[in-house]
C-alpha cells in the first residue's frame, strides 16, 4: 500500500513526560489527536492529555469527574467482577470505564515543530454528568471571527458530540451537547454552503448498519439535521471496520477534500481521503482506494495502543498540507502532504 506522508524527521514531536499533569497524584499517559489552528501568528494545538493515578502493584485506579472535581476508583486487579484486558477500557460489575481521563490543553509553536504551553490560557475539562469521564479529541473550526470545537463527550451515558466557542482562547461559551450518543469524530466545514452550515460525524451501530460517515447541516452551527449517511466502510479494505472524519474539510478548485481514518479489523488505523461537490456536500465524487498514510514508524506501530495514526487537525498552506496526527494513541506526531498528491489519489466513481 502506497505511503504519500512525509514525516517530520523531529518525530515525535511531543511525548508524555514533555507537559506536566493537570494535579498531583495524576500521571499522562498518552497525548492524543490534536485539534490544529493558527492564532496571533502561530500553530496551535489542542491536544487531548489522558491522564491516570499513578498505579499500584495489584490495583487497577482510574480517575472519574465529578462535580467536587476528580474522584479516584480503586479496585483490585484480581477481583472477580473486573475486566480490564483492554488498555482502553475496563468493566467493573457490568459498568464500563475508561482507564484514563482527558482534558484538553492548548500548546503553541512559531515554527510548526517546537512546542510549548503558553501562560495565561486554561486546560479545557469536562463539565457536567455527560462529560464525567473526560473530553477527546477535538476538531476545531474557524468560522468568521469564532473558532468552534467540537469534542467527543464521555460519560456513563455514552459517548456523544460537545460543543465549545470562542474568539480569544481564554473565554468560552459551552453548547452542550449537539449530538447525542453514540456519536463522535465532529468535522465542522470552515464555510458555508448556499447559506447552511454542515458538519461531517460518526454514529454508531453495534448490531445493524456500521460505522459510517454523515453529512449534517444547521442554519446556525449549533442546531444540526436533515442527517445523511455519504461514506461507508469496505469489505476486505485498510478502512472495512470503521471509518471517521479528520479536521475540517479542505476547500479546493475540485471540491471538498476530507482526510478521513479508516480502520480495519485488527484495529490497525490508516488515513484515506474523498471529495465532495462545492455546492452539495451529500455528493461524494471521489474517494482513495489505499491509504496515504499508514502505521508504519517504531512510534506508530508501539505504544500505548499500537498500529494507529489518527488526525483531526491540520493546516493548509497553499500546495503544502500539515497533518498533526496521533502516533499509537501515546504521541503527538507530524507529517506534511501535498494536496495536489492527494487529489491526484483519488478515484472518481
Amino acid at each position: 500500500m502506497p505511503d504519500i506522508a512525509r514525516r517530520f524527521p523531529e518525530n515525535p514531536i511531543l511525548c508524555p513526560k514533555d507537559l506536566t499533569p493537570s494535579r498531583a497524584g495524576l500521571e499522562i499517559v498518552c497525548l492524543l489527536n490534536p485539534g490544529v489552528f493558527t492564532f496571533k501568528g502561530k500553530t496551535w494545538l489542542l491536544i487531548r492529555v489522558a491522564e491516570r493515578p499513578e498505579q499500584k502493584e495489584g490495583v487497577i485506579s482510574f480517575p472519574v469527574l465529578t462535580e467536587n472535581g476528580i474522584d479516584i476508583i480503586a479496585i483490585a486487579e484480581n477481583h472477580p467482577g473486573l475486566d480490564a484486558t483492554d488498555p482502553r477500557v475496563i468493566n467493573y460489575k457490568g459498568a464500563d470505564y475508561l482507564t484514563t481521563l482527558s482534558h484538553l490543553r492548548l500548546v503553541c509553536s512559531d515554527d510548526g515543530i517546537n512546542f510549548y504551553q503558553p501562560e495565561g490560557y486554561p486546560l479545557l475539562q469536562g463539565e457536567g454528568e455527560d462529560e464525567a469521564f473526560g473530553i477527546e479529541d477535538c476538531r476545531v473550526a474557524l468560522i468568521d471571527d469564532t473558532y468552534y470545537l467540537t469534542f467527543t463527550a464521555v460519560s456513563g451515558h455514552g459517548v456523544g458530540v460537545g460543543m465549545r466557542s470562542t474568539k480569544d482562547w481564554k473565554n468560552f461559551e459551552n453548547h452542550g451537547m449537539i449530538i447525542p450518543p453514540h456519536n463522535k469524530d465532529c468535522a465542522i466545514f470552515e464555510a458555508c454552503v448556499n447559506g447552511k452550515f454542515y458538519a461531517l460525524h460518526r454514529p454508531s451501530s453495534v448490531a445493524l448498519g456500521g460505522n459510517y460517515i454523515w453529512l449534517a447541516e444547521s442554519p446556525d452551527g449549533i442546531h444540526w439535521g436533515n442527517h445523511k449517511c455519504i461514506i461507508k466502510t469496505r469489505s476486505g479494505l485498510w478502512d472495512s471496520a470503521r471509518v471517521g472524519a479528520g479536521a475540517a474539510p479542505i476547500k479546493t478548485e475540485a471540491g471538498w477534500l476530507e482526510i478521513y481514518h479508516g480502520a480495519n479489523e485488527k484495529h490497525q488505523y490508516c488515513l484515506g481521503a474523498f471529495i465532495m461537490d462545492l455546492n452539495d456536500p451529500s455528493k461524494v465524487l471521489a474517494r482513495t482506494e489505499a491509504p496515504i498514510m499508514l502505521p508504519k514508524e517504531d512510534y506508530e506501530l508501539h505504544g500505548f495502543f499500537g498500529e494507529v495514526v489518527f488526525t483531526n487537525g491540520h493546516v493548509v498552506n497553499g500546495d503544502e498540507l500539515t497533518i498533526y496526527y496521533g502516533a499509537a494513541d501515546e504521541f503527538v506526531c507530524g507529517a506534511k502532504f501535498s494536496v495536489k498528491e492527494i487529489l491526484g489519489a483519488l478515484v472518481y466513481f
